[in-house]
């Protein structure tokens, strides 16, 4: 496997594509750009039956805070990527939070170390899944909107809980589907990837809507209720916390 690592140190070293400008440093700046990208429009993607590659990304902070965490907290970042049915190349980053975790806007605080763990990928890859929101947000633009626009990426979003969005939860059966509702529009899906097991939210984020996130996220969990990449980018930041890989 491709592995690779880098230490991110400051925000004003990423590259940023114009769609999106520079990532927000406050509150009030990403709320500005979240209603804009809320509104953006694109064609949407879809798999139509092809193979196809998927990328995850994950980030976990240093153990032990408390709470929402603090913004200059050690923060370690991975992507994973996924190329006919198994896992072909990886990357990690370590850098800092940005901010202190707060609902609606997390790409505050991991927007940058994502972003970076994503671009260190040897490849890219047709598809992200991202452990965050989409268009289930108060301006319809979770950070896994926000990250696709930015790596110009069709995004889904994984999450364990919807953010604002509400709906039955679905059957037992793998597969089985429920619709969560957010101004009377589907912006997500429960999704039972295995029977006996809790469901996870689907989310439709960058160029993908609720149905294709739905149809994606089941097909990367044949084994585990986590997809594949996602599972694996989770494990890869974990271990790099513990090994404080990247750190130099």
């Amino acid at each position: 496997m491709n592995y690779c690592s880098y230490c991110v140190q400051d925000a004003g070293e990423q590259r940023g594509l114009e769609s999106a400008g520079p990532w927000p440093r406050t509150v009030e700046d990403l709320i500005l750009v979240q209603k804009r990208i809320g509104q953006a429009t694109s064609h949407l993607w879809t798999p139509a039956g092809r193979v196809f590659s998927a990328a995850g990304c994950f980030v976990c902070f240093s153990r032990g805070r408390v709470g929402a965490g603090r913004p200059g907290e050690a923060g370690w970042a991975a992507a994973a990527l996924l190329r006919s049915g198994r896992i072909v190349a990886a990357a990690t980053v370590c850098g800092t939070a940005q901010a202190a975790y707060e609902p609606g806007l997390l790409a505050l605080r991991e927007g940058l170390l994502l972003e970076e763990a994503v671009r260190r990928l040897p490849e890219r890859p047709d598809l992200l899944l991202v452990n965050a929101t989409g268009r289930d947000h108060p301006r319809g633009a979770g950070l896994a909107v926000h990250l696709g626009i930015r790596l110009a990426l069709p995004t889904v979003g994984v999450t364990r809980n919807p953010l604002l969005a509400s709906g039955e939860p679905p059957a037992e059966a793998r597969g089985s589907l429920s619709p969560l509702f957010l101004g009377g529009t589907i912006v997500a899906y429960w999704l039972r990837t295995q029977r006996g097991k809790r469901p996870l939210v689907a989310h439709a984020a960058w160029q993908t809507d609720a149905r294709t996130a739905a149809s994606v996220l089941l097909a990367l969990t044949t084994r585990w209720r986590t997809p594949e990449p996602l599972r694996e980018a989770r494990r890869l930041a974990r271990e790099a916390r513990s090994e404080k890989r990247g750190d130099g």
